[in-house]
């Protein structure tokens, strides 16, 4: 049975936002801005991931972070929205329409931010525009900050694996496991280091970290992702691997991550 895996790369999102004791405060003294996107059941997540990135960066309006952070919770909305926006309501056309107005309305507010932080040296921003929009001069500067301190964070490590992944497969693996042990306790993890790490070893046909580093990835999900399930399945069956102890060292390992004690294994 030949299993291939595919590199998905998923965009941030606020963890615990639905469930921020701080929302609904947040939200009376910013009511422009949590009532923008007006108050639809779908996209509940997305919508209010949007509204703290919003209030954030009010809060800090020349803050770097903070605009990479509503790009990501942005386009997030925008994906969502997109599929609500398809569902046709036969006696609520309103809604429907209503939908269709918000996704144009994010949209034209994702354009004016990508715009507005062209020229920004952060490397977060210079990362995204390279992988958004194809922004050569952003790789060469972001690619300039390679081994300087600036870099020395889970989400930049991180980025520099995904440029390198099919350049440099064991400097890939190396930057991966450096953004696992860069992680901070109480932040929210970079979920994708681990899909790709599953993705690495089932190219070097090396199935138990395979098994191990999509388990992980499983157990990171806030909802059960079925592809993932069947894959787990499928990898127990072909390669008759012993799962339940396998389960228990991708538990310990992403404990070990989320506590920020992780350390990159001999490879």
């Amino acid at each position: 049975m030949k299993l291939r895996f595919f590199i998905i790369f998923l965009p941030l999102t606020i963890a615990g936002c639905d469930n921020s004791p701080n929302l609904a405060q947040l939200c009376q003294e910013n009511t422009e801005i949590c009532n923008d996107f007006g108050k639809d059941n779908w996209c509940k997540v997305e919508r209010n991931n949007v509204s703290l990135s919003r209030i954030a960066l009010k809060n800090k309006p020349s803050a770097d972070i903070e605009k990479f952070t509503l790009l990501l919770a942005y386009e997030s909305y925008i994906k969502c929205m997109a599929l609500a926006s398809q569902i046709q309501h036969i006696k609520l056309k309103e809604k429907t329409t209503m939908r269709k107005n918000h996704l144009l309305k994010a949209k034209a507010h994702l354009v004016a931010l990508t715009d507005e932080t062209a020229s920004s040296e952060h490397p977060h921003l210079l990362y995204y525009h390279w992988s958004r929009t194809a922004n050569r001069t952003a790789l060469e500067k972001f690619l300039a900050l390679e081994g300087s301190p600036i870099l020395e964070n889970a989400i930049d490590q991180y980025h520099l694996a995904t440029y390198y992944v099919k350049r440099e497969p064991k400097k890939t693996l190396r930057l991966l496991y450096r953004s696992l042990e860069l992680h901070q306790p109480q932040t929210e993890l970079e979920v994708e280091t681990l899909q790709t790490l599953a993705t690495i070893f089932t190219n070097k046909k090396e199935y138990k970290q395979a098994y191990i580093w999509l388990k992980a990835y499983e157990l990171a999900q806030e909802t059960p992702d079925k592809w993932v399930v069947e894959t787990l399945q499928q990898y127990q069956q072909a390669y008759q691997l012993d799962h339940e102890f396998l389960d228990e060292v991708a538990m310990n390992t992403l404990d070990n991550i989320l506590a920020g004690s992780f350390t990159t294994p001999k490879y």
